[in-house]
Parts: C-alpha cells; structure tokens; sequence
C-alpha cells in the first residue's frame, strides 16, 4: 500500500524576485480587489436598474456570459485565488472592520457547513431555472443582493469569512475545485517543525491571519486557501511556498476524504447535465412528456423531477459503483463512495468548463454590444453575438471532456494505488474505470445535440 504522502514543493513561486515582492506587499491582493468591488457596483447597478431584458443588459453579459465561464478556469490554474479578490469577500472585510463584534464561527456552521453549502447549491440552481434568475436581470440582483446580505450579517457578528468558508455555495464549489487546481500554497514541514508562533494563523501588524482559517503548518489541501498570502507576509521563518503542481494532484492523496465532499462532487455533475439538458432543442418535448406522465403543466413540478432524476443519476451510479468495488476491497460501501467521489472533481470541473464555453463562446460578442448600448451606442438585434462556430466550440467541449475522462480515470487508479495493496489495486480500479468511461459518454452525448443560446 501506498503511504499517503505528496511530493516535496519545488520552484517556490516566492523565490521569484517579481511575484514574492509582489505578493508580500501591502498592495497584495487589494490592487485586484478594489477594481473587481467597482466592477461588481457597476453589474448591481445594470441588474437592478438597467434593461429588463437579459439580452439588452451589460450586468447580466458580464455576470453570466464572461464571469461565470471564467471562474471555472481560474479554479484550474489558481485554486481558489478567486475567493481573495471576491467582492463579496472584500465587502465582509469592510464590514468586519467597521462594526464587526469577532465572534467564533457557530460549532453547527463548522460541523454542517459542508452540507449546507451543499442545499444551497443545489436550491440555487434549481430556483434559477423555476423563477428564471440568469434571464431575469432583476432575479440575478436579487440574487447578488441576497448574498450581500448574508455577507453583511455574518461580517457583522463572526470572526474572519465565516460565511465564505462555511456558507457561501461559489465557495463550496471553489473548494472541490481548488483540489485538482495547479496552484499550491503550504509551509515547509521542516521549518514549521520548529516555530511555535503560529503568526501566519493569527496574524500580526503586517496582515491579518489566515481568513478561511488554515494553518499553513499541518494544511494538506488547497480546499480553504485563497492565496491571499497573508501567511507569507506574516510568516517569520520564510516557510510559506507557492508551486505549481499537475492538475488533480492533490485528489490522490486525500487523507481525511469527507462524505458530503464526495457527495457535493456527485451533485455537481448532475447540475452539469440538467445545465445541459436544459438547453437543448430537444428540452421542450421532454418537458411536454413529462407534463402528460405526471398531468401538470406546472414548469415548477416537472423540471424538479428532471432536476430530481439528474442529481440522483450520478449518486446512484456512484453508489452502485462503490458497492462493486466493496466486494473487492472488503471496505464499506459508505468508504468507497467517500473516497472515489473526489475522483469525480476533474470530470466535473471539465463538464462544467465544456458548458459554460457554449455561453462564453456563441454569446461573447454580447458583453461588447451591450457595454456599447451603456454608453448610448445601440448595436443591432440581428448582428451575431458569437466569437466561434458552433463546429469550433463543439470540438473544443469534447477535448474538454477528453481531458476530464483522462483526468478523472487516472485520480481513480491514483486514489486506488495510493490505497490498496496489489491484490485489490485492479479489483477496486475496474469498476470506477466503467464509470469514468460511462460518465464521459453522457458528457459527451449531451454536447452532441443542438444547444440554444441564453442571452
């Protein structure tokens, strides 16, 4: 069996003259932060106050055309750096610092937060395609400003970003993402061995402590770290290093896998195809067999069931899946499905990058004819908003979902490696390789049919 240990960090991203005098500085991450704030006031100003029509409005182009496709690449390449720029996140800290009572996080939100997060996630999704959120600009404001709400009260009462490490569902999501994402941040085992300060945990007159509550020091995961680096700044030793690293990682060698992680990566996939289903051409007709077998035309009632059966799909296959493999490595069912479901992240967040390219993609040119229209230049309805052919941006989903199948077929076999003794290694892989390859050819499937634009 494997021991469960990863690689030594090499070519510390600090060492570079240029990126660690940068992130060390006081200017780091706020020279990002303040712009992204401004930019976020602008798409609350659009969403609430500007064109009621999705197609006509700048702050639904930027939100759910660029921001939204984007945010998924990020994730790949700079873990959760996303969640150190966040207005939401920099709105909390403003909060915090002005009326701010510093309580400790609630025991319930740091023993459920997870699974909390996970609700969320799930009913955010589900009320965006019953009440129309993303083509609805006041429904995407609202959202935004139901947010900021509970970002307001938690950096009222709690310390730190309680609401971005225990509630925020873009923050579960970030997480389970950040795990097979390329960026690294930890401190050197040898020289944290040694230090009983514990500054980059607390803080000092240099930066404030960590604000997802790691500690650099026994931190195994990139799941709660936003490489704010204010660790790095307030770390005396020069412990801190920042690497780059193979994508997923981090997924082979999960030594505490958690249930309701594994759960949310199976949930995720089956948003990605109720995201997909959705807009096919073929939705319709669904939707009206669904109306007949259940006898309601009530949209409500018939797209939770789609929704319903999408979500359970994935968690049944992984279930069924991890009964298999139990019969080979003699552990639970309950273990195995704990531990492959991070197996599912790379497919996920390939899924998931495959989707959101359609939008970016065949609706692009939308971010530049409705900035035009905000400054009084109005651009034509029947000028095409798309930046690629649909064969282009077809062929660029399947290597997509190429790599996530790749991808997530060998985090299986690491995990499995890492794991079991060869005499269960193959018995355990085998049936998690059917499911990769069966995944991947519902992904794929579902990029072959027709798609229908969203602005």
């Amino acid at each position: 069996m494997t021991t469960l240990t990863q690689t030594p960090a090499q070519n510390n991203l600090l060492k570079n003259k240029w990126i660690g005098r940068f992130m060390r500085s006081k200017w780091y991450p706020g020279i990002i932060q303040w712009p992204t704030l401004l930019i976020f006031m602008v798409i609350m100003f659009e969403l609430l106050l500007g064109p009621t029509s999705a197609h006509d409005n700048f702050g639904t182009a930027l939100t759910w055309v660029l921001w939204w496709p984007v945010i998924p690449i990020m994730f790949l390449f700079l873990g959760r750096f996303w969640c150190a720029i966040c207005p939401f996140a920099t709105i909390n800290d403003l909060v915090q610092k002005f009326v701010g009572s510093n309580k400790p996080a609630p025991k319930f939100l740091k023993k459920y937060g997870i699974w909390i997060i996970d609700a969320l996630f799930i009913f955010i999704t589900w009320s965006d395609h019953v009440w129309g959120v993303v083509e609805n600009p006041v429904g995407s404001g609202i959202l935004m400003l139901t947010l900021t709400t509970g970002v307001v009260a938690s950096g009222a009462f709690f310390e730190r970003r309680t609401f971005c490490r225990y509630v925020c569902f873009l923050g579960g999501l970030s997480g389970n993402y950040a795990r097979a994402g390329m960026l690294q941040l930890r401190g050197t085992p040898e020289i944290c061995a040694t230090c009983t300060l514990a500054s980059c945990y607390k803080g000092t007159e240099k930066a404030d402590g960590c604000p997802l509550f790691e500690f650099p020091k026994t931190m195994t995961s990139s799941a709660n770290c936003n490489i704010c680096a204010n660790c790095a700044k307030n770390c005396p030793n020069d412990s801190i290093q920042v690497t780059v690293r193979p994508p997923s990682f981090e997924l082979w060698f999960i030594r505490k896998p958690k249930l309701e992680e594994a759960f949310l990566s199976a949930v995720i996939m089956g948003i990605v195809f109720v995201q997909n289903v959705t807009m096919l051409e073929a939705w319709p007709p669904i939707l009206r067999w669904l109306e007949n077998a259940v006898g309601t035309t009530s949209y409500a009632v018939t797209f939770s069931i789609a929704f319903l059966v999408s979500i359970i799909i994935p968690i049944s296959m992984l279930g069924l899946t991890s009964w298999v493999a139990a019969k080979f490595n003699r552990e639970s069912l309950l273990t195995n499905f704990t531990r492959f479901g991070y197996a599912l992240i790379v497919l996920d967040m390939a899924g998931h990058m495959a989707h959101n390219l359609f939008h970016l993609l065949a609706e692009g040119k939308s971010i530049w004819f409705t900035g035009l229209a905000l400054f009084g230049q109005e651009v034509g309805h029947n000028l095409s908003a798309a930046l690629m052919s649909d064969s282009t941006i077809q062929l660029l989903q399947f290597g997509l979902i190429g790599l996530g199948f790749l991808g997530s077929l060998y985090t299986a076999y690491r995990i499995a490696k890492a794991n079991y003794a060869p005499e269960k290694l193959w018995g355990t892989f085998a049936p998690y390789a059917v499911l990769m390859v069966v995944l991947g050819v519902m992904n794929v499937y579902l990029f072959v049919l027709p798609m229908a634009m969203r602005m």
